[in-house]
């Protein structure tokens, strides 16, 4: 239990319980959750979409995304019901229904895609990190805006909206001299704060900050990948504690969802041999982060 303070104003953090941990199978490449259920995206011929209850985490069944290539991951808009993943190997985005057919649909993105997101207007974010850029798609697919994000972010891997129209974005590569989480004004102009800088394993120091997620009040979940650990910034981007240490997952924290309702973190643990995932568990975390009367 660990008490912070942001902007004046006293939160609790509760976090790095380990509630449940999924079975070890091949390669996780996204988590997500919606109602009862838990989706789980495998790097598998078919069946890549796992789908467990969210109390007993029992595997209920299977969905199959056909004719792809490589999925690197996975987002859900509860809106229209659809998953949405990411297909750098084809340029493509595949929109998959979660009704009882899993009817599948794609569109593609011209630029490779990585990370991908859902906004408040049910508009799905990509994000490519080779040329920098967000696109913005409608959920049919069309094209509605492509922005390149300041010189300062290079191989920006995920993006996600805020409230305010700006942009939370985790970008560095192993190979890169610069990895933070910064966030970037509407017009991806500008960068407005950021965490991190040179590569490190500093508390102030990110390595690979591969995935974020956000919570209602805008504290952001990133997956800090060679330091194997979760860290929880604050809605301004300061450092407020780590809720994943490295003692808590066999290899490295990959994907993130967070389900505020239940103040359940879910962690892809990706395992890598010479920089290719091999094999993956989902472990499921209690988290709480609140205001203090």
């Amino acid at each position: 239990m660990l008490l912070r303070f942001t902007c004046g104003t006293c939160y609790l953090c509760t976090g790095g319980q380990v509630v449940h941990t999924l079975p070890e199978g091949p390669p996780v490449f996204g988590v997500t959750t919606l109602g009862k259920h838990v989706y789980v995206l495998r790097w598998k011929k078919r069946d890549q979409v796992e789908v467990y209850d969210v109390i007993a985490y029992c595997l209920q069944r299977c969905l199959t995304v056909r004719n792809g290539g490589v999925f690197i991951d996975m987002s859900l808009c509860k809106h229209s019901r659809c998953l949405y993943i990411s297909d750098p190997g084809i340029s493509h985005i595949h929109r998959l229904s979660l009704g009882l057919r899993g009817n599948a649909t794609k569109w593609p993105v011209s630029d490779k895609p990585r990370g991908v997101s859902v906004n408040a207007a049910h508009n799905v974010l990509v994000t490519c990190p080779f040329v920098r850029k967000i696109k913005e798609f409608s959920p049919r697919g069309k094209l509605l805006r492509d922005v390149t994000l300041p010189d300062g972010i290079v191989h920006p891997w995920h993006a996600i909206q805020l409230t305010s129209g700006q942009f939370v974005v985790c970008h560095g590569r192993a190979d890169d001299p610069v990895h933070r989480v910064c966030t970037v004004s509407a017009d991806c102009h500008e960068i407005v704060s950021s965490h991190g800088g040179q590569r490190g394993s500093d508390t102030g120091q990110c390595n690979v900050p591969g995935r974020l997620a956000v919570d209602d009040n805008e504290f952001v979940f990133v997956a800090d990948e060679e330091n194997r650990r979760v860290k929880l910034l604050s809605p301004t981007l300061d450092y407020i504690c780590k809720v994943v240490s490295r003692d808590q997952v066999n290899w490295k924290p990959s994907m993130l969802c967070l389900d505020v309702q239940r103040s359940r973190l879910y962690v892809a643990d990706g395992e890598y041999n010479e920089s290719k995932c091999t094999a993956g568990r989902v472990v499921v975390f209690r988290v709480v982060v609140q205001k203090r009367p």
